[in-house]
């Protein structure tokens, strides 16, 4: 898939975790979107060791490996952010 199609991607899929993820990130809306493209990179990576094709396009298949990926990331980047107090 191309650079461009993995933004688009990457952006709608962000923008679903940050609907199924409660909280605000450390990022704002921005953050979040950036996070789920890194995410959707992440998930179809992790799911391509398994033996399995990953995120290959626009389908049902790329586009739920794509949404584990970036909520799990979103997750993970809140936790962090969250525990971090200013002294």
């Amino acid at each position: 898939m191309g650079i461009l199609l993995w933004i688009i991607f990457g952006i709608i899929v962000g923008a679903i975790a940050r609907w199924i993820v409660p909280g605000e990130g450390p990022g704002g809306i921005l953050g979040d979107l950036i996070v789920g493209i890194i995410g959707a990179v992440i998930g179809g990576w992790i799911y391509g060791l398994f033996g399995h094709s990953g995120v290959t396009g626009f389908n049902i298949g790329s586009f739920i490996c794509a949404i584990i990926g970036a909520v799990v990331l979103l997750w993970i980047v809140r936790a962090v952010a969250g525990r971090r107090t200013v002294a």
